[in-house]
């Protein structure tokens, strides 16, 4: 109710897409105006919005899906009010951040929300390996048309961890499926990208030990998409395991790959 008296009172809305916010004003019987405000435009309809704050307008700024300022250039137009004291009133709304990890069944005291990985395998495969052993539940956001590959690298640099996989999360056709990161990726592999957006949600690092087997099984999973010595080094990272060990063993089966 609050929410909807803010938008009724406002002088604009700022939204990602027109379209998408004005059938939710028009099931409310609201008829503020409505600019654009995204990605693409942000740095040209930004400094209009200060102006009209700076005159004394209400401006209201929502997004498509989700909370405002999550992975949205809104945080611009919030630094941006903040510079000129002008204040800002947070009203969120849900958050597949959150309502990911709530019902993922991992440990909730402490996260790491990670955004989205890099799109190609040899980035992705080294921003994991940065966050491997963060002693905290890592939540990620994924387009379901890269999640396959992306609980493939997942697999290959955190090892063998509980994870879920939430979309549509808060909506109609919202869907939970939980295993291990191996199960998850050979899931999807199988029935295909799963439509709407797509949520991660990963066990915390546990410094468990590795054995002989699973080291070969990181290395291997890791040398699809890197040379020995980042495979090494992304192996060495997500275990613990001493970088000699590592890295020779890496050799090895690189050679033997060949």
């Amino acid at each position: 109710m609050r929410a909807l008296d803010a938008l009724r009172q406002a002088d604009v809305i700022a939204c990602e897409d027109t379209r998408v916010t004005s059938k939710l004003l028009a099931i409310h019987g609201i008829a503020s105006p409505l600019v654009p405000y995204h990605e693409h435009n942000a740095g040209r309809v930004g400094p209009r919005l200060i102006e009209r704050l700076k005159n004394g307008e209400t401006v209201a700024l929502v997004s498509d899906a989700g909370t405002p300022l999550v992975s949205d250039p809104g945080y611009k137009l919030v630094r941006a009010c903040l510079e000129e004291k002008i204040p800002v009133t947070p009203l969120p709304g849900a958050s597949s951040i959150l309502a990911a990890l709530v019902v993922s069944g991992l440990p909730t005291d402490r996260f790491f929300f990670a955004g989205f990985l890099p799109p190609k395998s040899a980035a992705r495969l080294s921003a994991l390996a940065e966050i491997a052993e963060i002693p905290a539940t890592l939540v990620f956001l994924e387009t379901a048309k890269r999640l396959t590959a992306a609980l493939q690298d997942m697999a290959a640099v955190l090892g063998v961890r509980e994870a879920a996989v939430a979309r549509e999360l808060t909506k109609k056709f919202e869907e939970t499926r939980r295993g291990t990161l191996d199960d998850l990726a050979a899931h999807y592999r199988e029935a295909g990208a799963p439509r709407g957006e797509v949520t991660i949600v990963v066990a915390p690092f546990a410094g468990q030990g590795i054995d002989d087997t699973e080291l070969d099984r990181l290395l291997l999973a890791a040398l699809d998409g890197a040379s020995v010595k980042d495979a090494a080094q992304i192996v060495t990272a997500a275990t613990g395991l001493q970088k000699k060990r590592v890295y020779a063993r890496a050799l090895v089966l690189k050679e033997g790959r060949e």
